[in-house]
């Protein structure tokens, strides 16, 4: 098939998939390519295709005028006609979307959004077949520093990761990129050079969990203790800005403010305010206006965020004007990795309402719901509600279903995954919040074929492999290779539509309950 007769099956939808098809490029050069990634700019096409399990960008052209800023391998296709092959580098990407702005993840604003983590780097086309049918956007280039850190990427492979699957499936709806869980200014900076649009501030080491649990004298000495200058403010200020004050957020909710809620609140949360506030002024003062939006993230506490603590800290967000598109508050209930919810949804409603009606009181932004994999019973319940902004975070989930393809394809190499987690597990999940039981898993080789994939339907393992990802891709043996990350990473691309379908499969379950 030729190019410019695929570009027109592609159009009038008689292409309705993106399964590779063969390409003919000149007089013998034929290329499998994925037809949603054909492309054309004056004269020159583009595509996405594959030379045995490898991808290549591949450009067609007579004229080099703009090959010419690609690194690649130049082949004469005979007729005046050459084609390009490049390498899926950063260089690349950077120049690509330099021509096609569908590829330059941008602010989302005020619309539901889903983060697709990508761990391993190649679940984001399955991610976009899941999502693209949705009422979601998606944000592919997710990575926290945690994340990072644990699995020696870069922010530069994220976003290169992403934006070639954004090409590979033609998907020209929009996406997003997410900088998450940043603590420092370095944090700003090293995602800033990724160019990443989403920034998640957590100050979560700002904030005071023993705050629920002072007497007032010692309320009073933490919350005076407070740099007021830092919030442009002062105890007496804040004291009459809220002290008996009463707020009426709806129909259905007023907040009365007792002292002992401004004491405890401002002693859980001033500083933490101020670390938010200096954050987003050096963003600010780094990035152009309308080029970045900014999260707020309170989840990873040990404390629940009362109504009226969401309200405080929205409240006084604004007043220091820090703009922000969602915040994540530490929800009743437990929202552990890996797992649905577990808790009372009665009362999760009903908070989740009053958390809803504080949104729209200031004029509605999202609330973000992180530790988002596979907690089912919550989004029915979200998505019961109406006018509910929703943004859900996830990124083990699809390192999970990366680890279904392992154990569907190459059980023996799960196996030894298995073991290998199980015996970290201990250490590693203690920057996690999780509860599996070691004792409750097996052996890997006491498990049959059939019985390994049915240890994705428990807590238990679905939590000690959520935990150990960072050693089980960066962990080498004593000649200094890998022990499991090129061995997972050669079954994903040889099996690469079974875990496109295992990918689309599961984020459609995560997907549906909004409907």
């Amino acid at each position: 098939m030729e190019l410019s007769n695929l570009m027109e099956e592609v159009k009038n939808k008689n292409i309705v998939n993106n399964q590779l098809v063969e390409l003919q490029i000149g007089d013998s050069i034929k290329i499998k390519a994925y037809p949603f990634s054909v492309n054309k700019l004056d004269d020159t096409f583009f595509f996405m295709g594959k030379e045995n399990f490898e991808k290549f960008l591949f450009i067609v052209y007579s004229d080099d005028s703009i090959a010419k800023k690609f690194e690649g391998e130049v082949i004469d296709a005979g007729k005046q006609i050459f084609l390009k092959k490049c390498n899926l580098i950063t260089k690349n990407r950077i120049e690509l979307q330099n021509l096609f702005d569908f590829t330059v993840a941008k602010p989302l604003g005020l619309c539901n959004s889903f983060g697709c983590g990508d761990r391993l780097g190649l679940a984001n086309p399955g991610h976009i077949r899941a999502v693209k049918d949705s009422h979601f956007k998606p944000i592919l280039a997710q990575q926290s520093i945690r994340e990072l850190t644990r699995t020696q990427r870069t922010p530069q492979e994220v976003m290169d990761a992403a934006v070639w699957a954004v090409f590979q499936e033609g998907y020209k709806d929009g996406f997003g990129s997410d900088a998450d869980h940043l603590k420092t200014f370095d944090d700003i900076d090293l995602m800033l050079s990724a160019n990443f649009t989403m920034f998640t501030f957590d100050p979560s080491e700002h904030v005071d969990n023993n705050a629920d649990h002072y007497n007032e004298n010692e309320l009073i000495e933490k919350v005076k203790s407070i740099n007021w200058d830092e919030l442009k403010d002062s105890y007496e200020e804040a004291e009459k800005r809220y002290v008996n004050m009463k707020f009426d957020i709806s129909d259905k909710l007023t907040l009365e403010v007792t002292k002992e809620n401004f004491l405890r609140a401002y002693a859980k949360y001033g500083k933490a305010i101020i670390h938010i506030k200096k954050m987003y002024d050096y963003l600010a003062s780094k990035c152009e206006s309308g080029k970045f939006e900014v999260e707020v993230s309170v989840d990873e506490t040990e404390s629940v965020t009362s109504p009226f603590e969401h309200f405080f800290f929205a409240n006084e967000l604004n007043r220091l004007g820090v703009k922000y598109i969602s915040l994540a508050p530490r929800f009743v209930g437990d929202f552990e990795k890996g797992i649905d919810y577990k808790g009372d949804l009665d009362l999760f409603k009903k908070e989740y309402e009053k958390h809803l009606a504080i949104t729209k009181y200031f004029g509605k932004y999202k609330i973000s719901l992180h530790s988002g994999s596979d907690k089912f019973s919550a989004y029915r319940v979200i998505g019961s509600l109406k006018d509910a902004y929703t943004h859900v975070k996830t990124a083990g989930t699809s390192y999970l279903e990366a680890l279904r393809v392992v154990a569907a394809k190459e059980p023996n190499l799960f196996r030894e995954i298995l073991d290998f987690s199980k015996g970290l597990y201990e250490t590693e999940k203690r920057s996690y919040h999780v509860s599996a039981d070691i004792n409750k898993i097996k052996a890997g080789k006491e498990y049959s074929d059939e019985e390994i994939l049915n240890l994705f339907n428990s807590n238990d393992v679905r939590q000690v492999l959520h935990v150990t990802f960072g050693k089980v891709l960066t962990e080498k043996d004593s000649e200094g290779k890998f022990l499991f990350k090129d061995k997972i990473l050669k079954c994903l691309i040889e099996n690469e539509d079974t875990h496109y379908e295992f990918i689309v499969n599961h984020f459609k379950k995560h997907l549906e309950p909004f409907k």
